[in-house]
């Protein structure tokens, strides 16, 4: 599997493919989201941290930026609890186990999670200069990143915290070669294992998220976090036409498990959130992640490993259930 990946990132990169907004166009996901730490739960946050890594080709040399969309807790786009009060700290890692430590790609905040070397770190409340506006980490030469040898290239961590608060911070991300614009790099990605987003309000839109399965997967098992039973959550990829998984209420996980076909190995699924009609569901978010029958969990590709699935309708397959 490590092998296949390389290949699909090495081919990436002859393609000129570019990775670096997240959440990415195909995901048609508006924000990622982060609540303070005295937010309830039910407004869709587990756990009131997210860590996204990114991951740079070996062969790129110039300064890159993280740069973060409205990284403020204030303003118009992010969701006020009473009066906005709350405190969020980003925080950017590279070096010695910043992506290969086993806490690092757990979902929780917890343990040596914050694992590497601190790059750079800022604390935003309410920040009307923010607002709508970018702020910019960096310069970083790509090797002061993690080399990972199963990417052959440099990975990057941030993780964004609550501090203190009540109130919900949206917010995107860009991996740039210019500090004051979004400037892609070919062959760069961005990946997480663990998703917490807002969907759109707009019952016709559908967002996606794209976990790689390997080689070794034999069965998955999909857990969604206050999906406030907003709808349906389906698959789909090149040998699965439509599978229908459960879904969460309010302040709850629900899983759901599904045998993997051998035409799905080494290749991205497709996890689709279609909201319902009627009655609306406005301001949801949601919390998503997949693990293995052995409990390891799938990256979520912004770009996803060997494109977008398509359904393949010369392909049979057994029933998984």
């Amino acid at each position: 599997m490590r092998l296949f990946v390389l290949l699909l990132l090495i081919a990436a990169v002859e393609l000129g493919i570019n990775a670096q907004p997240v959440p990415a166009g195909d995901e048609n996901i508006p924000y990622l989201m982060t609540f303070g730490p005295r937010a309830e739960t039910s407004w869709g946050d587990d756990d009131f941290s997210q860590t996204f890594f990114f991951l740079i080709p070996k062969g790129f040399s110039q300064p890159v930026y993280i740069r973060v969309y409205d990284p403020d807790t204030g303003g118009d786009i992010d969701e006020i609890n009473g009066v906005f009060d709350t405190r969020m700290t980003f925080s950017v890692y590279g070096g010695r186990e910043c992506y290969t430590h086993d806490d690092a790609q757990e979902t929780s905040p917890a343990g040596n999670y914050k694992s590497g070397n601190l790059l750079a770190s800022k604390s935003f409340g309410v920040d009307p200069a923010y607002d709508k506006n970018w702020y910019t980490f960096g310069p970083f030469n790509p090797s002061e990143g993690e080399f990972v040898e199963d990417f052959d290239g440099y990975v990057f961590k941030i993780i964004l915290d609550g501090t203190s608060g009540d109130d919900g911070n949206l917010y995107r991300y860009y991996l740039s070669t210019m500090p004051d614009n979004n400037k892609s790099i070919e062959g760069a990605n961005a990946f997480a294992y663990e998703y917490s987003f807002r969907m759109y309000d707009d019952p016709n839109e559908v967002s996606h998220i794209y976990p790689f399965v390997d080689n070794r997967t034999i069965s998955v098992k999909l857990s969604n976090f206050d999906w406030d039973s907003d709808g349906f959550i389906r698959t789909v990829s090149v040998a699965r036409k439509s599978q229908m998984s459960k879904v969460s209420g309010e302040d709850h996980w629900i899983e759901d498990e599904f045998t993997i076909f051998e035409e799905e190995k080494n290749t991205s699924l497709d996890i689709q959130f279609i909201k319902r009609k009627s009655p609306a569901v406005k301001n949801n978010n949601v919390v998503v992640n997949v693990r293995n029958q052995i409990g390891e969990l799938l990256p979520f590709y912004v770009i996803p490993i060997g494109g977008v699935p398509k359904y393949k309708y010369d392909i049979t397959v057994e029933k998984s259930r």
